[in-house]
């Protein structure tokens, strides 16, 4: 075995990485040459230019979900395992209550305030549509009187957003 000679590098330290580190650094993990890089101009997802305080938020409203939300949440876990719908997933300023990425769709839980909110929702809704989005409105008792048709409604949308 040869020594090595003083003028050959040693090892970089741990967490270092030497060159190949740094050709790699900034990349987005899973991209590769042939692939556009996600996010913006500086590298930054829409997840990543959300304020701090959205994660929190988020959980809050995962956490103190109403009767009505943890039914449909259960349902669609059950009826519609392959749409992979997650929910309150932060949209900008919005939280949706589900949202299924793979078919574009997102679907909202309104109670009796949303009567008096129709402005509101209309802006709410014309933005997620401008995210590529399409919005489905239930109102709370027809998701706990009809969750069957609620469920075979959500399903036909699912559907023709070509989710396998």
């Amino acid at each position: 075995m040869e020594e090595r000679g003083a003028s050959e590098n040693p090892s970089p330290p741990v967490g270092e990485g030497g060159a190949r580190a740094a050709q790699q650094r900034g990349r987005v993990r899973g991209t590769r040459g042939d692939q556009k890089p996600r996010g913006n101009a500086a590298g930054l997802t829409k997840r990543q230019l959300l304020p701090s305080t959205t994660a929190t938020r988020s959980r809050a409203h995962r956490r103190d979900a109403g009767p009505v939300e943890r039914t449909l949440w259960a349902a669609l876990r059950r009826a519609l395992p392959h749409a992979r719908f997650r929910r309150q997933v932060p949209m900008g300023v919005y939280h949706a209550d589900f949202c299924s990425h793979g078919a574009k769709l997102i679907v909202e839980v309104d109670d009796a305030t949303h009567a008096v909110r129709r402005d509101r929702d209309a802006v709410r809704t014309r933005f997620l549509n401008g995210e590529g989005y399409r919005v489905l409105r239930f109102w709370n008792n027809e998701v706990m009187t009809n969750l069957d048709g609620v469920l075979a409604e959500i399903a036909r949308h699912v559907d023709a957003g070509g989710q396998a």
